[in-house]
């Protein structure tokens, strides 16, 4: 049995995960990873937490067989991750990038080297759960809307700003608009806000579920409809409990799902071994 380690390197967690041979990249059970964690990216510019963190994996996880990445990152962070491991120097790593071939998938992309290894890492992990016209929504610092035919052809996306981001956006660029503090991982409400903290959050919340619909709206007009919608990322739930409530999107399967980078740089992996 082998044993794979797999780096997910945003620009705001990085996120692993070991997976063995014996494992199926279809499998949705979420006790899918034998061994994952998640810690801030930043925490790699320090040497005194990149030694911590070389020490916590190579203790906790035995010599893996290979390792596969996508950084979104910059370069200097993903030279801080791959000098963790001295010890297992002899081990290839293998870096997943837009424009990386994978077999049944092509991209209508302009420029496939400036399509972000995340953005196709996340589209090949949709293909491997499932062979239908698919939303790809990964909701991390940006949010990311890509469209995925059941033909295994991306048919391009969106990039706009996350939940996050949006509503700091509103504080740093305003004179009274206060940084909105979520109270629970609830959705927008199904009404108008009354007060400013829930304008902003609800305004935001709207924001992202009109992008998802109109998307889905584009799907339908290219003869691709959305059969299913796929949530990654922190916001996931939020804007999965959203979309439920949505008149235009309640009959379309939704569902998060942790870790849809990782599972499509494993896809990867297991085909370029």
């Amino acid at each position: 049995m082998s044993l794979y380690l797999l780096f997910d390197i945003g620009n705001t967690r990085l996120k692993w995960a070991a997976v063995e041979s014996t494992q199926n990249t279809a499998d949705r059970n979420k006790k899918l990873w034998a061994y994952s964690g998640s810690i801030l990216t930043k925490s790699l510019q320090s040497a005194e937490l990149r030694a911590e963190l070389s020490d916590y994996i190579a203790k906790t996880l035995p010599k893996p067989d290979a390792i596969g990445f996508c950084c979104v990152a910059g370069h200097a962070i993903l030279e801080n991750l791959q000098s963790l491991f001295p010890q297992w120097a002899d081990l290839q790593w293998r870096q997943l990038t837009g424009d990386s071939p994978y077999e049944g998938m092509r991209t209508h992309y302009q420029e496939p080297h400036k399509l972000g290894a995340d953005r196709w890492a996340a589209l090949i992990g949709a293909r491997a759960l499932s062979n239908v016209n698919t939303l790809v929504v990964n909701t991390g610092t940006a949010t990311t809307i890509d469209l995925l035919g059941g033909n295994g052809m991306h048919y391009g996306g969106w990039i706009l700003p996350g939940l996050s981001l949006m509503q700091e956006s509103l504080q740093s660029n305003t004179a009274q608009l206060p940084l909105a503090v979520r109270q629970n991982l609830s959705s927008a409400q199904a009404s108008f806000a009354t007060n400013t903290d829930q304008a902003i959050i609800d305004g935001c919340d709207a924001a992202q579920i009109g992008a998802i619909v109109r998307a889905c709206q584009l799907a339908k007009e290219l003869n691709h409809p959305v059969e299913r919608i796929w949530l990654d990322g922190g916001n996931a739930k939020i804007l999965a409990s959203s979309i439920k409530r949505d008149s235009e999107l309640a009959e379309l399967p939704v569902e998060p799902i942790e870790g849809l980078v990782l599972r499509g740089l494993w896809a990867w992996l297991l085909r370029n071994l």
